[in-house]
């Protein structure tokens, strides 16, 4: 639910004129949603913990010299549709791997505050325009 949905119904709520009927449609979509949100949670929750065992299978398989050690993650990717199919998408997936490792090394640094310089003037009025009388 994005934030302008949360003040519309934070509107609807404090209008003294919604009837206690179309409060209790609201709670019941409200329920409905959160519903639909932990179902969809719980399964991101599963899909992310078998892409973690894999990838952690994986580095096991590697670390013992085992014959295909990309096996577990390759079958985990091929069940989800994911595993790249020719050259261009090859490309593709690692220069976007290469971008998300960026942005996340950004996230990472600590922000930098700015120097407070004082209050900070609107330029709202120029030379060339005037107010009206």
């Amino acid at each position: 639910m994005t934030r302008s949905e949360f003040d519309d119904i934070r509107a609807f709520l404090a209008d003294d004129a919604t009837h206690a009927g179309d409060l209790l449609r609201v709670a019941r979509t409200l329920i409905d949603d959160l519903e639909h949100a932990r179902m969809r949670e719980a399964v991101l929750r599963t899909y992310y913990l078998r892409l973690l065992t894999a990838a952690r299978a994986t580095v096991a398989a590697e670390a013992v010299d085992a014959p295909d050690p990309l096996a577990f993650i390759k079958h985990e990717l091929a069940e989800r549709g994911q595993l790249p199919e020719n050259g261009e998408a090859v490309q593709r997936i690692l220069a976007d791997a290469r971008a998300a490792a960026a942005l996340l090394a950004c996230l990472e640094q600590p922000a930098q505050v700015r120097p407070a310089r004082g209050m900070r003037l609107r330029r709202c009025v120029g030379s060339a325009r005037t107010l009206p009388h």
